[in-house]
């Protein structure tokens, strides 16, 4: 069927998650609670790094950028999600959507960059820890995160430059719960090969060169800690570095196989669950297995803890 052009676009409609409409209050509650606790572990994480200073490291430098992206990046789709669940307004603006998808676009490709830096952190920290401070030092972590900030902005408003060129046909049903670069490309009556070509090429450097690097810096520590004979020390590794790649692998694997191996057979309720994880379930993950579980942090809380108790009395 051929599509009707309509290049004057005033707003697009999210249809959202596919949940029955007596459904929508428990999703409701139940995603308002995710999302509160994904911004107090996250803001959490960034009051204690800022307040202790033993925290004042490299690696805590880098999880504290983390955390705040992921507050930012859980910011951009699900307060919009849950408005459209609780007046049962699927609309959003023209400029409303393309906001939202750069944004998206733009704290996506800061979280691979950061979890990347976090990586190379790791592998110095563990495979070279004599030159540790001299290689990780102010300047070079600096440089990492304003590098992970100017490419992740560049990146978003290249995207977003080429769909503002593009027409859109008279159907402007979204099938998912945020505008979705992939799923506004699809309306477009446009021809979308340049923009096709940016998301493969972009998608090559912000997501496959940062996954390479971050299995090869796991690989290498994965390797040095076998040749330690201290079995203590191997399982608290090995169970870290774990925690750390089931997350990575999480958030890789949904986008990889949404974005890059896309089947004719997917249905529309199988991407938006795909597409959940790793914009819901990841940001809600990341305080518990890079900070929580992580005895310093535990000790900051604690600390913390006690001075708001002795300030009290």
């Amino acid at each position: 069927m051929k599509k009707e052009k309509n290049s004057s676009v005033s707003e697009f409609l999210l249809l959202g998650l596919p949940i029955w409409p007596e459904q929508q209050g428990m999703f409701f509650a139940l995603f308002l609670g995710v999302y509160l606790t994904t911004v107090l572990g996250n803001l959490l994480i960034l009051l204690l790094i800022r307040l202790d200073p033993r925290l004042h490291t490299p690696m805590y430098f880098f999880l504290s950028h983390l955390a705040l992206t992921d507050v930012s990046f859980s910011s951009v789709t699900v307060p919009k999600m849950l408005i459209n669940m609780h007046t049962r307004n699927q609309s959003i603006p023209y400029a409303g959507c393309i906001t939202q998808m750069y944004f998206f676009l733009f704290f996506t490709d800061l979280d691979n960059f950061l979890l990347t830096s976090m990586a190379y952190d790791r592998y110095v920290a563990i495979c070279h820890p004599l030159h540790y401070t001299t290689v990780m030092g102010q300047g070079l972590c600096t440089l990492l995160v304003t590098a992970s900030w100017i490419l992740s902005c560049a990146n978003a408003l290249c995207h977003t430059l080429l769909l503002t060129r593009l027409s859109f046909c008279a159907d402007h049903s979204i099938p998912h719960f945020f505008c979705d670069l992939d799923a506004l490309m699809k309306l477009s009556c446009s021809d979308t090969s340049l923009n096709e070509l940016a998301v493969f090429t972009a998608g090559v450097v912000v997501i496959i060169l940062p996954l390479i690097c971050i299995l090869t810096s796991y690989g290498r520590i994965g390797a040095t800690i076998l040749k330690v004979p201290s079995t203590r020390g191997i399982c608290k590794a090995l169970s870290t570095c774990g925690s750390h790649l089931s997350v990575v692998s999480l958030y890789y694997g949904t986008i990889i196989g949404l974005y890059f191996f896309p089947s004719s057979n997917t249905s529309r309720d199988k991407s938006t669950i795909a597409s959940m994880i790793y914009t819901v379930v990841t940001p809600l993950l990341n305080p518990f297995i890079y900070s929580l579980r992580n005895r310093d942090m535990k000790g900051a809380l604690e600390r913390l803890l006690h001075r708001a108790k002795v300030l009290s009395q």
